[in-house]
């Protein structure tokens, strides 16, 4: 019989497994490229993978025991806030984590020949806690063969349209080095996207620390985490190459009877190599060569 013990439990329970990283928290929204989306994160290093579903899923072949399918009900409100701040509240602070959904593939600079770990300890010794990612929207462009919208052997993202807009507290002052990016699907389509779902930077990567909350809205509750760069110089980012918004302008009944395709012409093929996202301006590198 498959385990798949309740995410609550197994935090209970101090699994060695939560004692050090770098873990990628997944969340299993529906059968779509699960585990493609799994064996892509353990190729470019993550130490352990707590997969979370609310069924049990098959794990791709030859883990390793390098990942633990967890009970949660990913569909219902904030799920991956809840699921996240769960996580951070049972593993030690400094313990690098990251999230993500399925149809969703982590790039960085150089992550064709470097891991995840080599990439977070750099990034650690420019004292950054946590790292910016832009998730760039991936899609199918033939919706009558790909209803879905999710085709890894044909998939297209937008190769221009990016921007940033000032983010702004409570009384209208620009926050320091914080911005609301914006592109893609998201901005295409945006009659379809609610407001509060239309920005694509989302703080995936980061570090373990006391009273640290994420919010529904991807921010964290420490305001350094939010930010793109410290205040000397440039520092990496990565991208989330993801299927998540071309699934539900392609499934949602809202949108889907008005949308005829995705691609437009400004669409490109993607090679699923991060170099060709530093070709684009979408990820930086920093001082990290």
């Amino acid at each position: 019989m498959t385990l798949h013990p309740p995410l609550a439990d197994f935090l209970k329970s101090r699994s060695a497994i939560l004692s050090r990283g770098p873990l990628a928290i997944i969340l299993i929204e529906d059968d779509a490229v699960v585990q493609e989306t799994l064996q892509h994160h353990l190729e470019i290093g993550f130490r352990h993978i707590l997969a979370l579903s609310p069924a049990p899923i098959t794990l791709p072949p030859d883990t390793a025991g390098r990942v633990t399918n967890l009970r949660w009900n990913t569909r219902q409100t904030g799920a991956h806030r809840d699921a996240v701040n769960a996580v951070i509240a049972a593993v030690p602070a400094g313990t690098w984590l990251y999230y993500c959904f399925n149809a969703e593939f982590l790039f960085f600079p150089f992550s064709e020949t470097r891991t995840v770990a080599e990439l977070l300890s750099f990034h650690a010794e420019e004292r950054r806690d946590a790292m910016l990612t832009y998730v760039v929207d991936l899609y199918a462009p033939d919706l009558e063969r790909h209803p879905n919208a999710v085709s890894l052997a044909e998939a297209m993202f937008d190769r221009t349209g990016y921007f940033a807009l000032a983010r702004k507290d409570g009384n209208g002052v620009a926050l320091d080095r914080q911005l609301d990016f914006h592109g893609g699907l998201r901005w295409r389509f945006e009659e379809h996207i609610p407001p509060s779902h239309r920005r694509i930077d989302r703080v995936a990567l980061f570090r373990n620390a006391p009273k640290l909350r994420l919010e529904a809205d991807h921010r964290f509750s420490v305001p350094e985490y939010n930010t793109y760069s410290c205040p000397w110089h440039h520092n990496l980012t990565a991208a989330i190459a993801s299927f998540r918004a071309a699934k539900a302008l392609a499934t949602n009944p809202g949108s889907r009877e008005a949308i005829r395709t995705l691609r437009w012409k400004n669409s490109e093929p993607f090679q699923w190599r991060a170099q060709q996202f530093m070709d684009l301006g979408l990820i930086e590198p920093g001082q990290w060569f």
